[in-house]
């Protein structure tokens, strides 16, 4: 079963990719700051990770590269509600990640995440 780490700053936002990921097979975990998901990353091994943008502790950018420099090729989510995040393919931590607007749907949300895994050079399971 893949695990995903959820690292988003909003706690409905984090249950609601949980429910989503957990009914479609996914190991789930959940980081509520950009340091708290840091520290889990590092306490066990995870297939891809989906980050929101604007975490209210740090910036979800240095989270994502940080978790990059760590697992090159990591796949990645970014999810923001603010802003386009066309300036992602600009920075080399940031190249492949899958940008996701919110709000979105929970199949937006699973082809995302395929899309991310695609772009890493595996593939995730498809959704039940």
């Amino acid at each position: 079963m893949p695990r995903v780490l959820i690292i988003d700053d909003q706690k409905a936002v984090r249950a609601m990719v949980a429910i989503v990921l957990r009914v479609n097979q996914y190991e789930v975990a959940e980081a509520e700051s950009g340091a708290a998901g840091l520290k889990t990353f590092t306490e066990s091994p995870f297939d891809a990770a989906i980050v929101d943008i604007f975490l209210g502790d740090t910036s979800g950018v240095d989270v994502i590269a940080t978790l990059r420099e760590r697992v090159p090729g990591l796949p990645v989510v970014a999810v923001s509600g603010m802003t386009t995040l066309d300036f992602m393919d600009q920075t080399p931590h940031l190249a492949n990640v899958v940008c996701l607007q919110k709000p979105f749907r929970p199949n937006d949300l699973l082809q995302a995440l395929r899309k991310a895994q695609a772009a890493a050079g595996g593939e995730l399971p498809a959704a039940v």
